[in-house]
């Protein structure tokens, strides 16, 4: 049955929305709140402001793509249309991979539904080891209810195979494991989330927090970059954006003004830090940039006796703590297990094998199931992450290295998937790495884990997780912004994404910016209507 595709329907009845490759002439635009970036951060906060009463401007760098886009449910448009860089976003040296949405609605448009609260252990390091205030356990609750309530978030218990897996070897291993809260409302189980929902059926900010600001007389302008915030004193002045082409990255050449009472910066970890670069904005204690964080993700492939189809049903529905917190927040470095799915585009990047042993790898695809670790870096001094700075085009670099602690949390991640997926049941199990080969033992994988040589270019490396960067703090020496987000500097900036968390979380950090954002713009909305 076709739905009706909500923007068609809503821009029919009056929705303002400006696709900014369609602008011939200079335009000026003026709010009570502009808001740079439409994700999880930027979605949350158009609402929240636009229910009060404020006039929002959200400006987004990427098109406009609805479920109209999305039925053809195809892996090679959706990397092409909907992710940074075409999908081929990575760090500077090009050794980790880093899928990042760019489109409106952001990652929420792409990820895979997880949605867990900030985990007891992180919120109270930063409240213990990073100044931060007003973002406790008890604090916190409520946000996670009301956006919980409001993006439909509770515990999926339909396990497909590939999940099974994750389950089956950590009971028989006796490991904690749990079922995953997912944002979905009528969801069909296809496994398509990272090319777009064409159900409408994920509650990501596409289909939910903006309409709702739409609906309440925000204004969307798509396919516009804002290259520069103006300031002078310690106000923003203004913006300047350029409006791209249809193909959405090539500049058109007209130029957007935008004025505003207040502005509020949430592209994403990588690009809010670029954005605040280029302005050239007050950086007295050089934070700017620094310590982003990216939980870097392994993996270890498995060959299952029985058919996987790792490319159907909820990608995600299962995750095991129990090597998370193991040690507390300051000890070797702990991770997460997930599986992810696997579709062929994205597969044929992972499996590290070419040829003939790509078709073979690829004809074995739904017999394969793999199982990711998600790193959890920024607790401790050997894990600071990475840095944000810009390009000679003024685009964004992320530099990360790896050192010797990060390294040593990998090969006990290896050693921990192979062990699981063999006692799951597994025939062969190898890591995405260049050099692994498939063992058939738990005795022979450990073996072949002890020899594999742990550096950049032979693992294979990758994230879909971007915080920290413009890190929150009481304290302006420690952070871009304090703890409701507001420029310590710049009286009316704030920064409303996972670029102000002082650490990684430890989970994927949907919910968490979900939350956050709710409680600081609903602040912010307090004080902009006095």
């Amino acid at each position: 049955m076709a739905l009706p595709d909500i923007y068609t329907e809503g821009i029919a009845s009056g929705w303002k929305v400006v696709d900014a490759a369609k602008l011939t002439a200079p335009q000026t635009m003026e709010a009570d709140v502009a808001i740079i970036g439409s994700g999880a951060g930027g979605g949350v906060a158009a609402e929240i402001l636009a229910l009060a009463g404020l006039k929002v401007l959200l400006l987004e760098e990427g098109a406009l793509r609805t479920s109209d886009s999305f039925k053809d449910m195809d892996e090679g448009r959706a990397l092409r249309e909907l992710y940074q860089e075409g999908a081929a976003r990575a760090t500077s040296d090009g050794a980790i991979a880093v899928l990042q949405g760019r489109s409106v609605g952001g990652s929420t448009t792409v990820n895979w539904t997880s949605s867990f609260r900030t985990p007891e252990p992180t919120l109270k390091f930063w409240a213990a080891e990073r100044e931060v205030v007003g973002h406790g356990v008890d604090d916190m609750k409520p946000w996670f209810e009301k956006m919980e309530a409001r993006l439909d978030v509770m515990l999926w218990e339909a396990q497909n195979a590939n999940n099974s897996v994750l389950k089956r070897g950590c009971d028989k291993l006796g490991w904690e494991a749990h079922s995953i809260p997912r944002n979905v409302r009528g969801c069909w189980n296809s496994g398509y989330c990272g090319f777009g929902c064409p159900v409408n059926a994920k509650q990501s900010m596409l289909v939910s927090t903006i309409p709702e600001a739409l609906r309440h007389g925000a204004t969307l302008v798509h396919r516009l970059r804002v290259r520069q915030l103006q300031h002078a004193g310690d106000k923003i002045t203004g913006a300047v954006g350029e409006a791209l082409r249809e193909d959405g990255r090539t500049p058109s050449g007209t130029l957007v003004t935008i004025k505003a009472r207040h502005f509020i910066a949430a592209g994403g970890a990588i690009n809010t830090p670029a954005l605040l670069l280029r302005s050239q904005l007050p950086d007295p204690h050089k934070r700017l940039g620094q310590h982003t964080l990216i939980h870097p993700v392994v993996l270890s492939l498995a060959q299952m006796p029985e058919r996987i189809d790792p490319f159907y049903g909820a990608p995600q529905s299962t995750a095991s703590d129990h090597f998370q917190w193991k040690d507390g927040a300051t000890g070797p470095m702990g991770y997460k297990l997930e599986v992810p799915p696997i579709f062929p585009g994205i597969g044929a990047g992972v499996l590290n094998v070419y040829s003939d042993d790509l078709r073979k790898e690829m004809a074995a695809l739904p017999h394969t199931n793999a199982v990711l670790a998600l790193l959890r870096d920024g607790f401790v001094e050997q894990s600071p992450g990475g840095s944000i700075r810009l390009a000679d085009d003024g685009s964004p670099m992320l530099d990360y290295e790896l050192s010797d602690y990060v390294w040593e949390g990998v090969k006990r991640a290896y050693l921990s998937m192979a062990e699981l997926q063999f006692a799951a049941g597994a025939q062969r199990v190898r890591q995405a790495h260049i050099d692994a080969s498939y063992q058939t033992s738990w005795t022979d994988a450990k073996k072949a884990i002890a020899e594999l040589p742990l550096k950049k270019f032979r693992a294979t490396l990758f994230t879909a997780h971007l915080m920290g960067g413009c890190a929150m703090s009481q304290n302006p020496k420690r952070g871009v912004v304090d703890s409701g987000g507001r420029h310590h500097q710049l009286a009316n900036l704030s920064v409303m994404d996972g670029s102000v968390f002082p650490t990684s979380i430890g989970a994927n950090p949907q919910l968490s910016i979900y939350g956050l954002v709710a409680q600081n713009a609903t602040a912010l909305a307090k004080q902009l209507k006095t």
